[in-house]
């Protein structure tokens, strides 16, 4: 049986570093463009606790979203020991394009992954470049769809990148602006006949009845700013509520799917949005088998990296697979699941095993 797997990795974090203290002079107001009676250290440090981010990373002026996810393929391309020539597919998730340090507008003209084909030289009109709006889950939700042109016989290998600089798209007057960040990551998808290891099993979601304008693009809350110009917003304890319900039930769905138990779960790379929020989401998830939590299950990079949307999930696992993060690695054998959610609302989860 034709399945997929990954077979290299690579991550672009970019050298800026944006720590918590660097706040503390902003002029952070509500929604309604009040002042907040608490001082920015008191705001920072509530801000701390709830998401577990130090620090974050931002992109030098001179590099765009595409530039970033060029650096991370070119990684990724080196890691699988591939010919990018021989790439069917090049399926790059972002969410505003190319922003320059300045502008206001997104530019994605021609396509991010067009311009990242253009970058690594490859001239076989073969290999189709094509962008994925999904908003976070976009990276997770690239490699579904690797695994789904895989499995139809119409690739054998792909590139799936994961690249954003929300750091041009925020609203410095918002507190919500300290969540985000810049970064890349992408992996090679290959075909594999090994049936029992590889892409095993997935599950993705689209809600929108209700919940499509979670997350928006919105006015700056200082009135006096430029009204045509928009930032990304968010509900965000509308989306705590929604992720803590129905992202435990997703990656379920993905596990029982697979024919594996719980048990066999070594680790779980969530999308690192919200630290209380991944870990009550890893919470709930035990409960619905009725099983604790097993000490080290879910790595972290949020305290250093921020949340960089569809860059955190492959630029967790790199980490990981590449000995960087302290205490945690990936084996040969071992059962993970790729989970992820964000504007959309959108949620999806990958049961994989190496």
């Amino acid at each position: 049986m034709i399945s997929s797997k990954i077979t290299g990795t690579g991550t672009f974090i970019p050298s800026i570093k944006k720590e918590n203290n660097d706040f503390l002079n902003n002029d952070f107001l509500k929604e309604d463009g009040s002042i907040f009676s608490s001082d920015n250290d008191i705001i920072i440090s509530k801000f701390k606790d709830i998401t577990g981010i130090d620090e974050r990373r931002y992109a030098k002026s001179e590099f765009t979203t595409s530039d970033l996810a060029f650096f991370a393929a070119q990684k990724a391309i080196e890691d699988a020991c591939i010919n990018p020539e021989e790439l069917d597919y090049i399926i790059l998730a972002h969410n505003f394009g190319d922003v320059k340090k300045g502008t206001i507008q997104g530019d994605t003209l021609p396509s991010l992954a067009t311009r990242v084909k253009y970058k690594l030289g490859i001239q076989n009109p073969n290999c189709v470049a094509y962008d994925v709006l999904f908003g976070c889950p976009g990276w997770v939700e690239g490699v579904i769809q690797a695994q789904a042109f895989i499995k139809a016989g119409m690739a054998k290998k792909c590139l799936v990148i994961g690249a954003e600089t929300l750091s041009r798209v925020v609203d410095k007057y918002d507190r919500d602006s300290m969540i985000y960040s810049d970064g890349a990551g992408a992996c090679i998808v290959e075909e594999t006949l090994e049936s029992d290891s590889g892409i095993l099993s997935y599950a993705s979601q689209t809600w929108a009845k209700d919940e499509a304008y979670y997350l928006f693009f919105g006015p700056s809350y200082k009135a006096s700013e430029h009204m045509d110009t928009r930032y990304i917003k968010m509900y965000g304890r509308k989306i705590y509520e929604f992720a803590i319900t129905n992202v435990p039930k997703a990656m379920k769905s993905a596990l029982d799917k697979s024919g594996f138990s719980i048990d066999v779960v070594k680790k779980i790379f969530i999308h690192q949005a919200n630290e209380k929020m991944d870990e009550a989401i890893i919470k709930r998830f035990y409960r619905l088998y009725k099983k604790p939590i097993p000490e080290g299950i879910m790595p972290m990079s949020i305290h250093k990296l921020g949340n960089s949307s569809v860059a955190t999930v492959p630029t967790l696992l790199d980490l990981v697979l590449k000995g960087k993060i302290e205490n945690q690695e990936v084996n040969n054998g071992d059962v993970i699941i790729l989970a992820s959610v964000g504007a959309g609302m959108n949620i999806n989860a990958i049961v994989y095993k190496f």
